[in-house]
């Protein structure tokens, strides 16, 4: 498994200000933003007793989850994705998924993954069928992404933070979320180190690492 550095930091809007105006100056956009920025839609997975969330929230140092996303509301790219956290160091993995059967798993129908040739959409069936996983609720927000060469860094701001509270049609345009946060979340990922042009554009003055999850904030109404 590949693991690679994730700290985060919640930050407030000045400090957003100054951060991205030292990004921009020494990263560069992501290729795939539009206008510099990202809308994501996710719909994130937990059992039966919320173990995801309960790990978060306890601080538990080896963690999983799985989560469906798409960008921009295009829902011809979709890719199924798990999260591997350990303590300070992530690994994520990821599979396609097409609109249709994205939709069937939102429905319940999860045959078809049994044979399917990916192994972490086997995983997901075989999660769902041991484990009880089920989906829990749609998470979205904007993201401003910059990402730099050396030590394959990737920086992103993460903000406008909403539910779909227990609606998990993620597909469905017309499944209403609520703004559940006001946190800005910094969040800065590399391989084998953090280049110090970039350690300095994201320092700020009297700020810590945090654990703050977009999952467990939208799960705040159930």
């Amino acid at each position: 498994m590949d693991l690679r550095h994730e700290v985060k930091h919640e930050i407030n809007y000045s400090d957003m200000l100054v951060i991205r105006h030292r990004l921009s100056t020494v990263a560069y956009p992501d290729p795939y933003s539009i206008n510099g920025k990202y809308h994501i839609r996710s719909l994130y997975f937990d059992n039966l007793s919320d173990k995801a969330l309960m790990d978060k929230q306890s601080g538990v140092s080896f963690r999983e989850k799985f989560r469906i996303r798409y960008y921009n509301g295009d829902t011809s790219i979709i890719h199924l994705e798990k999260k591997t956290k350990m303590n300070h160091l992530g690994n994520k993995q990821s599979a396609p998924l097409t609109a249709e059967q994205a939709q069937k798993i939102v429905d319940g129908d999860i045959c078809w993954m049994l044979g399917f040739p990916h192994s972490l959409i086997q995983e997901l069936y075989s999660r769902m069928q041991i484990q009880g996983i089920l989906p829990k609720t749609i998470v979205e927000y904007t993201r401003e992404p910059f990402v730099y060469p050396a030590g394959n860094v990737r920086v992103t701001i993460d903000y406008n933070i909403r539910s779909g509270i227990r609606c998990t049609d993620f597909l469905n345009t017309e499944c209403i979320t609520v703004p559940v946060s006001q946190s800005i979340i910094l969040e800065v990922k590399w391989d084998g180190f953090l280049p110090d042009i970039i350690r300095d554009a994201v320092s700020l003055p009297d700020r810590r690492g945090g654990a703050f999850s977009k999952y467990a904030a939208c799960r705040i109404y159930g």
